[in-house]
């Protein structure tokens, strides 16, 4: 209870014993005046949230870091009496979404549009909604509230390096054997024919085979004979490090513009070995989904993901959609990780190891994955740069032992340039190079 409603209470109390007291006719006219004002602001009250219709309409439930989430909110008062002020209160998750908004003066049959673009700076799962309305009296006595539960989500997705060139280039990468799987995506291999089903897309159709058999056939494809490329990605809690960091909103320079057209922004990632281990691997899902090969993708966190390898824009969502709340909260050592999945892989399969750890044991876990035909990739997530006190240099020197290509990230580099070349022997000790 408002400390403006105990007053008016207490007045309106004062000035009924004082009229009833004195019988003058001053005493009941105010009286009368006070009880007036306090049934006018409840009714008021009472009626400004009444009748109200309010729709939350959200673009798309996905969106990436980088590019913006929408949604498109509509007030209607469709009671017969306008509304004063209404204020609209928004408890998402979503940072930096200020979908909250006071709207004044609705008159009868009135709708009021705004529409809501925020920057996603972040990655992750986050809650749009609840929503609560507030309103009251012109006096400001009365202060009502209502609540709306309805909630919704939207996931962002990782942000993805434009990648140029990746070493072994694509066309180094041997094929594999045949594999008679059939696939729902197109491919040059025709497995056969069968009935048309609903949904099948009209370059399917097989028109000799549907004359001759005066019903519409399709055609089955199976995969090309390629070697599938195998994200291995490192979530295990003690192979992280991050330095202290605090989320500034987009205008205060998360966003750098760099290009002279000013289109493209340049994101600078958290200090943290997780960030950019989870970029590193969108960026390479991304590299090889556009170059038409199989990819799959491997971890362990808060729990098991595994996406099996495919083709296409939606396996590529499938694994975005994975990274993006994936969180280094595992306790399977890396080295575990590979050795186990490791075994499914099949002769001339390409794994591609991203971690921050420096234990040089899941380096010779590659190794035992290249004896047996498996290539191997290592991307070294430097956690020195950090703030790890661990040293890579037995980690660096196992993998140019074992003759595994290397590549070394550190906090604030180029990813597309890290990406583009692996590590040299000269850019490791003089002492390991000697190995």
């Amino acid at each position: 209870m408002s400390s403006r409603l105990i007053f008016l209470i207490s007045a309106t109390v004062l000035a009924w014993i004082l009229a009833f007291n004195s019988g003058r006719e001053l005493a009941y006219n105010l009286a009368y005046l006070l009880t007036s004002v306090l049934i006018f602001s409840y009714a008021w009250a009472w009626n400004s949230l009444r009748a109200i219709g309010l729709r939350r309409i959200t673009r798309t439930r996905r969106s990436q870091v980088g590019q913006f989430a929408e949604e498109q909110f509509e007030v209607t008062n469709r009671g017969r009496w306008p509304k004063l002020w209404l204020e609209i209160k928004d408890d998402s998750t979503l940072p930096w979404h200020e979908a909250s908004r006071v709207i004044s003066n609705l008159g009868r049959g009135a709708t009021q549009r705004w529409q809501v673009k925020t920057l996603c700076t972040q990655r992750g799962r986050f809650r749009l909604g609840p929503l609560s309305l507030h309103s009251g009296d012109p006096v400001g006595i009365f202060d009502v509230e209502q609540h709306i539960d309805s909630t919704g989500y939207i996931v962002v997705y990782p942000l993805v390096v434009e990648l140029t060139s990746f070493e072994p280039s694509i066309s180094d990468l041997s094929g594999g054997e045949a594999r008679h799987r059939r696939t729902y995506q197109i491919t040059t291999n025709v497995a056969g024919v069968r009935e048309y089903v609903t949904g099948d897309s009209l370059n399917r159709i097989h028109w000799p085979s549907t004359a001759r058999a005066r019903r519409l056939m399709a055609k089955e494809f199976e995969l090309d004979p390629t070697a599938d490329i195998w994200l291995y990605l490192d979530l295990n809690q003690a192979a992280e490090a991050a330095l202290p960091w605090v989320a500034a909103p987009p205008e205060q320079g998360l966003f750098a513009l760099h290009s002279p057209r000013r289109k493209q922004a340049r994101y600078e990632l958290p200090p943290s070995t997780t960030e950019y281990a989870v970029t590193v691997t969108a960026s390479l899902a991304r590299y090889f989904v556009l170059r038409n090969r199989a990819v799959g993708m491997s971890s362990r966190g808060k729990a098991r993901e595994f996406v099996q390898a495919d083709r296409g824009e939606r396996q590529l969502n499938k694994i975005l959609e994975a990274l993006a709340v994936a969180t280094a909260v595992g306790n399977l050592p890396f080295a575990h990780l590979i050795a186990t999945d490791g075994i499914r892989l099949n002769r001339n399969d390409t794994v591609l190891a991203i971690s921050a750890d420096p234990s040089p044991d899941w380096a010779i876990a590659l190794e035992h994955l290249q004896r047996r035909g498996v290539n191997s990739i290592a991307v070294v997530i430097d956690g020195s740069s950090f703030g790890r006190a661990d040293s890579y240099a037995p980690l660096l020197g196992e993998l140019e032992a074992g003759g595994v290509p290397t590549y070394r990230v550190r906090r604030g580099d180029d990813l597309a340039s890290a990406l583009s070349q692996a590590a040299r022997i000269g850019d490791i000790p003089e002492w390991i190079a000697r190995r």
